[in-house]
């Protein structure tokens, strides 16, 4: 139990740990293709922004975004194959924040051909944070080991 444990936690992590070495091989000066598809995405969100609170929200970068997320799936997926919750809360955080940015399939009609595979990549998304859900709960549940102590026999003489 304990190898195919951790033989599936490294399989499960390899995807975001892969994926943030991609994004860190191609980060660069200007952030990558990472960067550039964010971009427009981030600036609706800072327009919305803008015009709901005023002139005083901070200008979101780009960069910090994609470099947020290269060491949320990097740090949580190396974690994440030891074990930790911790680095299982990590790739959720990773997982609720970039998945509705990447992912825009509800601004498609069902009929235009790019909203089946944004729709195949919300589902997939969902499944991996249903797997994660279900990692943090068991650890929750499964009791740590507890210590038996050894009951001394009196002797006898």
């Amino acid at each position: 139990m304990g190898f195919g444990s951790f033989l599936g936690r490294l399989l499960f992590a390899s995807l975001f740990i892969l994926s943030a070495w991609q994004m860190f091989n191609d980060f660069g000066d200007d952030g990558g293709p990472a960067a550039k598809e964010l971009a427009p995405k981030i600036a609706s969100i800072q327009r919305y922004l803008v015009s709901k609170i005023g002139d005083g929200v901070p200008e979101i970068n780009v960069k910090h975004v994609v470099l947020a997320s290269m060491v949320l799936k990097g740090v949580g997926g190396i974690l994440f194959v030891f074990g930790s919750t911790t680095g299982a809360y990590l790739l959720m955080y990773n997982l609720l924040f970039m998945t509705p940015l990447l992912l825009d399939f509800y601004e498609y009609e069902m009929d235009d051909p790019e909203f089946h595979p944004h729709l195949a990549d919300l589902v997939q998304n969902l499944a991996m944070l249903g797997a994660i859900l279900f990692f943090i709960g068991m650890k929750n549940v499964i009791p740590r080991k507890s210590i038996k102590k050894k009951h001394q026999k009196t002797k006898t003489t």
